[in-house]
């Protein structure tokens, strides 16, 4: 680190969660921190928008009980979880058309134990498929969910004798839900490392935590005023345009109508801008060249406003065999009658327009509710790059944070945590990236 370090502030460009976890621990240490966000307000991807009359999140986003660095951060930033958080065991029901619904429900026993009851008493399927699927977690416990060599999951499943019924009614959705990427491309480590992290050690890891406000008072706002009580700064609609380098060492970033000069970058855009700003510098050829391997998938989320009155009976409830996949009461955030339908993945309904989705949508809805009014308004959000696609091999593109440029650091949840594209993969890509640039002040001052 240059000498002149510590009198210049660390620039964080992109103000998702990865930026704004980085921005928090830097600021706590009383680290100088300039937050650069291009848009009008913090949260990236997972963010609170209007649409019409509606406030909603762009996307309904879900946590768990296994996001230690996540969870640490809102205590960090002085958010109680349970201000903000609803926290329950995880309990979850998929409606089967034609057929009986498929339960999965964990008891308050300790883990492992939770999950083997928790198969061993999946309603909705046969005995043998629910000892199938207890034998197979055994499996995943004793290789402590880890494989050397990477393999689709759906290859993975059919290797360990799970059933077609067993893969459509439990497997397939949860893999689609926690890497947004279909079982025959979905990289089979990072199945198992979610697994593994929800599963295999607390039991309160499989919690599901459900927002009870929207995304940005969660985090963004209250994180905002913490980096500016600590003396950051988080400038809002900035967006950066050149990353200025010199002889392999970072020294400032260019703005469309200023520049700022800095020895220690952390860039924490999505995948696809950070290739941008990268690839004007040729030491930088290699990074640009792992990053061109990722792919992007979408998520689409069908809002659908119900007579105030309804009520889903519960949090969330998936759907198998149908375009819906989980539907999400938003009547948790006082917003009685609204529904969240989400659809992960690629698809057919990704060449419908806005009224065909809906229509579908509804249809669903109507068959598995037939009680239920038709809805009275509905508004759809596409997000076409919600997540890199967790494909097979995809960890070996993704880079690291350290970067051959003196001061410059990634951070996002494409880089290799070894996580799906999640919420608590970005936090703690933020929060390394910001204290590899901690420990280097640490040394600097002991000097």
């Amino acid at each position: 680190m240059k000498p002149d370090a510590e009198t210049k502030p660390v620039v964080v460009i992109g103000g998702g969660w990865a930026g704004i976890a980085a921005a928090v621990e830097l600021a706590r240490h009383d680290i100088p921190v300039i937050l650069l966000e291009s848009a009008k307000q913090l949260g990236g991807r997972a963010r609170s928008v209007n649409i019409e009359e509606l406030h909603v999140d762009n996307g309904q986003h879900m946590l768990l009980g296994a996001y230690e660095s996540t969870l640490d951060l809102l205590r960090k930033i002085d958010v109680n979880e349970s201000d903000v958080l609803q926290r329950k065991p995880l309990s979850l029901q998929w409606y089967r058309p034609e057929k009986k619904s498929v339960s999965l429900n964990t008891p308050r026993l300790p883990a492992p134990f939770h999950l083997a009851w928790a198969l061993l008493t999946l309603k909705g399927l046969a005995l043998r498929d629910r000892l199938s699927a207890l034998r197979f977690a055994r499996r995943l416990e004793k290789i402590k969910f880890v494989i050397d060599n990477d393999c689709s999951v759906a290859d993975f499943l059919a290797k360990h004798q799970q059933s077609p019924a067993l893969i459509h009614a439990l497997w397939e959705p949860l893999c689609i839900g926690a890497l947004n990427t279909h079982l025959h491309e979905a990289s089979a480590q990072i199945f198992l490392r979610t697994l593994g992290d929800s599963f295999n050690h607390a039991r309160s890891d499989s919690d599901l935590l459900l927002t009870r406000t929207n995304l940005g008072s969660v985090l963004p706002k209250p994180a905002a005023d913490y980096i500016e009580r600590h003396k950051g700064s988080v400038r809002l609609g900035q967006r950066v345009s050149t990353l200025c380098i010199e002889n392999g060492t970072i020294t400032g970033v260019t703005l469309d109508n200023a520049s700022i000069a800095t020895t220690e970058v952390i860039l924490a855009t999505p995948h696809t801008t950070t290739q941008r700003l990268l690839s004007p510098h040729t030491v930088l050829q290699e990074t640009c060249e792992q990053i061109t391997q990722l792919q992007d998938r979408p998520i689409c989320t069908v809002y659908l406003q119900f007579d105030k009155t309804v009520r889903l009976g519960r949090w969330l409830r998936g759907s198998l065999g149908t375009v819906s996949q989980w539907i999400f009461d938003r009547g948790l955030y006082g917003q009685h009658g609204l529904m969240a339908v989400v659809i992960s993945g690629d698809g057919e309904h990704l060449q419908w327009d806005n009224q065909k989705l809906c229509a579908q949508v509804a249809a669903e809805i109507a068959t598995q509710y037939p009680q239920w009014p038709a809805p009275q308004s509905q508004q759809v959000i596409r997000e076409k790059r919600a997540t890199f696609a967790s494909t097979v091999n995809v960890n070996q593109y993704r880079p690291n944070a350290e970067t051959a440029v003196q001061g410059l650091w990634l951070a996002g949840d494409y880089t290799n945590t070894h996580l799906p594209a999640t919420l608590e993969g970005a936090v703690r890509s933020g929060r390394y990236s910001a204290q590899q640039i901690i420990a280097a002040h640490q040394r600097q001052r002991r000097q």
